[in-house]
């Protein structure tokens, strides 16, 4: 048997040690990024990468129902449990691949009874008990970097897979609060509707009755009847978007469609939009974006799979040893006599396969290629994300603003041209415009509302900051 402990220490270490062939990996050059996003604005608050407020930023929405939510969806979604299980799988055979640095041994023993021929007994008894047992040991010195690469390929995909897990929980926690806020909007406007309803059965009401005063006219009750239907024709829309809605938050948090359906039947408003958010900088975002993380551990693994192919083209070495014994009794199976070991180096090398081996090599750099082509398409992805919602953000603010007051205006105006109706100041036409005029800022306001708020998801989706690492649960309830 080979004795390494009798090797000379340099050459041992040069044998352990080696080279490592194919290309190292080095952090990919990104755009020239900017010092500031263009639409973030000149007011700052804290950064959202050291703002503690921001660790759960849905809390900055004060809607305990919304956090509920969203706390539950992070511990039993399961497309989070997917992810989980993906990353979960990518660490299980990285350690698989770590196992081929150190040498495999197998151990055997048996047992049995052998009946030889007469000729090959030779005048001994034909049958007789065997015993043996043995030991053996196999170790590829990996010279040329093959085992390395390997390794190093699989912890990427690992990393990979971890970024994959934190961006899955950034998607689920922004559809989680973009349907939350789709969900009051919907409720809201449902209720709008039906006030606007009642408010026109009254109209309807005095049409009528100027009508059977014979100081109205069929037309006038027509046009008001066709408004009415008008309005309540779109409440079953309403009423079924409130419905989904509902089925998608609660397939979200991992429970049954109709599982928060009496939970979220009551309407408790629109969550508050927070008054100024910071995006901190372009350099920030990429530190923070996982998608932008897991783009560059993929072509990290994409470039040493190329060192892995490339290693083919040498030989691989291997240093083997067994030791057992054989008797053919009990007695006898730890006797000197039934000793037998085994020391060999064994070189593997298919040298007449360059042509394959090549072809492997040639299309590992171009997956290198292709993923150096999508962590740039990703950074720059990651910009526009972020642009767009900063712009959206702003500009929602202001156009809630102004519908606000357009509503608040509507409003009173409805009511003065009621009483004017009613006292015969103005004719029936111009009641129903302003009402319809009413009803459209209301709903318009209404829905410049969610968008605002959603803005804000949107923006924080996008930067991706803040977000807690909560453990996925197999099974749960929402609280």
């Amino acid at each position: 048997m080979i004795k390494l402990k009798h090797w000379p220490l340099p050459l041992l270490a040069a044998i352990l040690q080696g080279c490592t062939v194919g290309p190292d990996f080095h952090r990919p050059q990104t755009p020239d990024l900017p010092a500031s996003f263009t639409h973030a604005g000149s007011r700052k608050v804290a950064p959202l990468h050291v703002s503690a407020a921001d660790d759960e930023f849905w809390k900055r929405f004060a809607d305990p129902q919304l956090s509920s939510l969203v706390k539950a969806a992070l511990t039993t979604n399961h497309d989070l449990q997917t992810a989980l299980a993906n990353y979960d799988a990518a660490n299980a055979l990285l350690r698989l691949a770590r196992f081929d640095q150190i040498p495999t041994v197998t151990m055997s023993a048996q047992a049995g009874r052998q009946r030889s021929s007469t000729d090959q007994a030779n005048g001994a008894a034909r049958s007789h008990a065997v015993y043996g047992n043995s030991a053996s040991l196999n170790w590829e010195l990996d010279l040329v970097g093959r085992v390395r690469r390997s390794v190093e390929s699989h912890r990427a995909e690992t990393q990979a897979r971890a970024s994959d897990l934190h961006a899955m929980q950034v998607a689920v926690v922004s559809q989680v609060a973009s349907t939350y806020i789709d969900l009051r909007a919907a409720q809201k406007m449902l209720g709008l509707s039906n006030a606007n309803a009642d408010s026109q059965r009254q109209t309807l009401e005095v049409v009528q009755g100027r009508l059977n005063a014979g100081r109205g006219s069929s037309y006038d009750l027509s046009r008001a009847q066709a408004q009415l239907d008008i309005t309540v024709s779109r409440i079953p829309q309403l009423e079924a978007r409130v419905a989904v809605d509902r089925h998608r938050l609660a397939v979200l948090a991992g429970l049954t469609p109709t599982a928060l359906d009496a939970r979220l039947q009551k309407d408790t408003g629109m969550p508050a939009v927070p008054d100024n958010l910071d995006p901190g900088t372009p350099a920030d975002l990429l530190r923070r974006r996982p998608d932008v993380a897991s783009a560059e551990y993929q072509l990290h693994a994409a470039t040493a799979r190329v060192g892995v192919a490339t290693a083919d083209l040498f030989p691989r070495v291997s240093l083997g040893a067994a030791i057992g014994t054989f008797a053919f009794s009990g007695g006898g199976l730890y006797a000197a006599s039934g000793e037998s070991n085994l020391a060999l180096l064994g070189v593997d090398w298919s040298f007449l396969d360059v042509g394959r081996v090549k072809s492997r090599i040639a299309a590992s750099d171009a997956e290198a290629s292709a993923g150096l082509a999508r962590y740039q398409q990703t950074v720059l992805k990651a910009l526009e994300d972020v642009e767009n919602a900063l712009v959206r953000f702003a500009r929602s603010k202001d156009e809630n603003a102004r519908l606000a007051s357009a509503a608040n205006e509507l409003e009173n105006a409805a009511t003065i041209a009621r009483t004017r109706y009613q006292a015969g100041a103005i004719e029936l036409f111009e009641l129903l415009d302003v009402q319809r005029a009413l009803y459209s800022a209301q709903i318009a306001q209404a829905d410049s509302q969610a968008r605002s708020t959603a803005s804000a998801v949107d923006l924080y989706a996008s930067l991706a900051g803040g977000w807690p690492q909560y453990a996925v649960q197999p099974s749960g309830q929402v609280q």
